[in-house]
C-alpha cells in the first residue's frame, strides 16, 4: 500500500473515532432521558426527577412562561405549575427522536393532554439538555409558543 493511502485510510479512522467515554456517555445519557420519558408516558414519574436542584431551565420564545430560571424549584412553580394548572389531564409525551453526545442529549417529542376548558393541548417540544453524573443542569426548551399561549388564556 503507498504512504498517500496508509495516511487517508489513518485520517478516515481517526474522524470518524469517537473515544470510548464520549459514546459510552452518550449512550447511557439517551438511556436515562428515554427511560425517564417512558416512565412520565406511564404516569410513574418522569423527566423533571431528574434535574439537579439549580438546574438552569431556558424557554425559548414569547409566552407567559418563556424566560431563564436558575433553579429546579423556580422552574416547577414559576414554569409547570402554571401550564398544569390549566390542564384537566397531565400532558402525555411521545418521542419522536433522542440524540446524544457526550452529556449532551437532545429529546425531541409530542405532548398531548386535555385543558381544564375541554379543548385538546398539543404541542411539539426539542429540548436541548446538558447532563452531569446522571443529573439534568442546564435545558435550552423550544416550542410552539403560539399553542402555549392559546392554552393560557
Amino acid at each position: 500500500m503507498n504512504t498517500h493511502k496508509v495516511v487517508a485510510a489513518l485520517l478516515l479512522s481517526a474522524s470518524i473515532s469517537l473515544p470510548s467515554w464520549a459514546s459510552d456517555d452518550a449512550e447511557a445519557n439517551s438511556a436515562l432521558i428515554q427511560k425517564a420519558f417512558d416512565d412520565w408516558r406511564a404516569g410513574q414519574g418522569g423527566i423533571f426527577q431528574l434535574l439537579a436542584d439549580d438546574a438552569v431551565w431556558v424557554v425559548a420564545g414569547n409566552s407567559p412562561v418563556s424566560g431563564t430560571y436558575r433553579t429546579r424549584e423556580a422552574f416547577m412553580e414559576d414554569a409547570v405549575k402554571p401550564i398544569t394548572d390549566k390542564l384537566a389531564t397531565p400532558i402525555v409525551p411521545t418521542v419522536r427522536q433522542i440524540v446524544a453526545q457526550g452529556q449532551h442529549v437532545v429529546a425531541f417529542w409530542d405532548g398531548q393532554a386535555t385543558a381544564k376548558d375541554g379543548s385538546r393541548y398539543e404541542n411539539s417540544y426539542s429540548w436541548h439538555m446538558q447532563l452531569e453524573n446522571g443529573r439534568i443542569t442546564r435545558v435550552t426548551a423550544f416550542l410552539d409558543t403560539w399553542r402555549l399561549v392559546e392554552l393560557m388564556n
